[in-house]
């Protein structure tokens, strides 16, 4: 059953090695993701899953102690998604960037309780699938927790990625109420069309979130919402 959740942003430059002279503007969202993490913590459970969009290559399970490197974004720093098991040898896929953050959050955080595993997650991926999978994943151990990564909407100003589109800002409002308040309704319910057309990186994994939280009775609470760089991004802890 899952147990608690953290839904924070995924861009790399998240990581202040990479982000450079930008780095202090995003210093808020990089406190509010520690503090949700720390809801995890606090949760105690038996097995922490990191979930974010990847690319066709970069989809589906990374067991624990995956590596994810920055090296594509000009620095020279390499993450770990928990430890490997005592024994086994060192996993071969490298993890997308969204689970790289999300790596590098925990090493932060100095996480040091349950394994942790990723899963990429497809953003095409149907609405209704995706809560499938988010069920399955509550079912993966008797106290799970989810470290969800996703950017919301990239059109919230000219200089954003996708340009300027008005409909940015009502999605991604709508996506924040219920990350934030753990709507489960609301999140299933999110037009997968128009976050396509939006550029929205954490459709899919937040849909899953919502399917893995059916009937955990989960309360949640918004810690950041902003768009810097024209991106949406959105930190909620539940437990």
């Amino acid at each position: 059953m899952l147990v608690a959740a953290a839904v924070c942003p995924c861009p790399p430059i998240l990581v202040p090695e990479v982000a450079a002279g930008a780095g202090p503007e995003l210093d808020a969202a990089r406190d509010a993701c520690v503090d949700a993490l720390g809801v995890l913590a606090a949760a105690q459970p038996d097995l922490l899953i990191v979930a974010g969009p990847g690319e066709p290559a970069d989809r589906g399970p990374f067991p624990p102690g995956s590596a994810g490197s920055f090296a594509g974004f000009g620095v020279d720093l390499t993450v770990r998604l928990g430890e490997a098991p005592a024994g086994s040898s060192a996993p071969e896929r490298t993890l997308p960037a969204s689970l790289a953050v999300g790596a590098w959050l925990l090493g932060r955080t100095r996480w040091d309780g349950a394994p942790v595993e990723g899963l990429g997650v497809g953003e095409p991926l149907a609405a209704d699938r995706c809560l499938r999978a988010g069920a399955e994943l509550a079912t993966r151990a008797e106290r799970v927790a989810l470290l969800v990564m996703g950017d919301g909407s990239a059109c919230r100003t000219v200089k954003a990625p996708g340009y300027l589109d008005e409909r940015a800002v009502d999605f991604d409002a709508v996506a924040a109420r219920a990350l934030g308040s753990a709507d489960l309704a609301a999140l299933s319910a999110l037009d997968e069309s128009l976050a396509y057309e939006l550029k929205v990186a954490g459709r899919a994994p937040w849909q899953m979130l919502a399917g893995a939280a059916r009937g955990a009775g989960l309360g949640g609470q918004l810690l950041y919402e902003d768009a810097p760089y024209g991106v949406g991004y959105v930190v909620a802890a539940w437990s």
